[in-house]
């Protein structure tokens, strides 16, 4: 692969000044536009003493309200929409909890801002006009089978549609395609690498779950590529927002002309600065992760890999534990499969982890969680193939036991 040059040096190597500027100067044009709205942001922003945008500044922004997937929600379908629905060309979103979806309105606008920050993405990753893409995403609602083809599409790659699932109709092109580029969630790559031989794979772009560096070096032994991670999410783009470049150090660049980071105790919030059809003004994501200066060409802020989601986050016993914790221990003993189950039945939560491995581990795996995480787990080892493989979506890596039958067999 290339050294990951960047698709768009006039921006993603601008003077931090200059961006600074550029940056201001959108959010006070997206204020103007939700104050022309009798809608939920604009509302809130005339309650909290704004009534136009040169009355913010980009470095007192956190003094703005803020938004919710609540709100979302609340609001449901399109209530935060402020483009008319005939400059409304397509719509993404999740199927949210308990039933709720979150809807997101794009318009042309929207998707062209789309296909450019992915495109950004797969430069970053080594990708060329040359280049062969493996999109094994899901397309459809879910943001990040399109958001990959729009970008390969903007680049000028080759992309295969394949979506998610048919492992074995997957493990077949690739032989006989030979892409050099794959894009799927990490579980679903360590799930072809058990198929999957000697390959052409390069490079491959790995999001849409939080995982760890020790799931990272699995994958790259597994496949004998650089796996590296991107991040996003429907209400602020889709994949895109922000990604690992060949020479990132690790970290994931972030398109903030487009979107505007913060962290509040440790969350990530996002204001899309340019959007057009839902633009939302500090969105709080749920997302744990730091911040981080810029580094190398690209003068762009940096975030670390996700640590998880606020409402992942166990409490055990006092102690605040978080699934990617507990994934690193696991990753460094036993295979890439497991699962963790919080046992809510009682006041007091136990913790369960299911690896598939050897029965010699089980002493081994349970000191080490108890010396990582302060506490101790209930370490289950289970036969290869015992636990379920995830051929479509995300990885199911948490469960929560509060009543009837265990989550797996073997669990009392």
């Amino acid at each position: 692969m290339t050294a990951g040059a960047p698709l768009d040096p006039k921006i993603e190597c601008m003077d931090p000044e200059a961006r600074h500027e550029l940056q201001e100067q959108r959010l006070r044009a997206l204020v103007d536009r939700l104050l022309s709205t009798d809608n939920l942001q604009g509302s809130r922003l005339r309650e909290s003493g704004v009534t136009r945008g040169t009355d913010v500044r980009l470095d007192e922004i956190h003094l703005l309200p803020t938004i919710s997937k609540q709100d979302l929600w609340d609001h449901y379908p399109f209530g935060l929409r402020i483009a008319a629905q005939e400059d409304i060309v397509c719509v993404h979103g999740s199927s949210g909890t308990g039933g709720r979806p979150t809807l997101i309105p794009y318009t042309a606008n929207d998707v062209e801002i789309w296909s450019t920050v992915m495109a950004r993405a797969l430069k970053g990753a080594g990708a060329t006009t040359g280049s062969i893409v493996h999109n094994a995403y899901g397309y459809g609602l879910f943001t990040g089978g399109l958001g990959v083809h729009h970008g390969g599409l903007k680049l000028g790659a080759t992309v295969i549609p394949m979506s998610g699932g048919m492992t074995e109709r997957q493990v077949r092109l690739i032989e006989d395609l030979r892409p050099d580029v794959l894009c799927c969630t990490p579980s679903y790559a360590l799930r072809l690498a058990e198929d999957l031989g000697e390959n052409s794979l390069q490079v491959g772009i790995f999001g849409a779950e939080p995982w760890t560096d020790e799931m990272r070096q699995e994958i790259q032994q597994r496949l004998d590529i650089r796996a590296l991670d991107i991040y996003g999410l429907s209400e602020i783009i889709g994949p895109g927002v922000a990604c690992e470049s060949l020479d990132s150090e690790g970290l994931l660049n972030i398109a903030e002309d487009h979107f505007y980071p913060e962290t509040e105790d440790g969350e990530l919030i996002f204001t899309t600065l340019t959007k057009t059809g839902m633009p939302l003004l500090r969105y709080r994501t749920g997302d744990v992760a730091t911040l981080h200066e810029p580094a190398g060409r690209r003068t762009l802020k940096r975030m670390s890999k996700l640590k998880g989601r606020k409402d992942d986050m166990l409490v055990i016993r006092g102690v605040n534990v978080f699934p990617t914790e507990i994934e690193a221990v696991v990753l460094d003993l036993a295979s890439p499969h497991y699962l963790i189950v919080e046992d809510r039945r009682t006041t007091t939560a136990q913790l369960h982890v299911a690896v598939e491995s050897t029965e010699d581990v089980k002493q081994q795996l349970t000191y080490k969680l108890k010396e990582r995480l302060g506490i101790t787990c209930q370490v289950h080892v289970l036969e290869p193939g015992k636990l379920p493989r995830t051929e479509v979506g995300k990885a199911q890596r948490l469960a929560r036991w509060t009543q009837g039958q265990a989550p797996i067999d073997g669990l009392t």
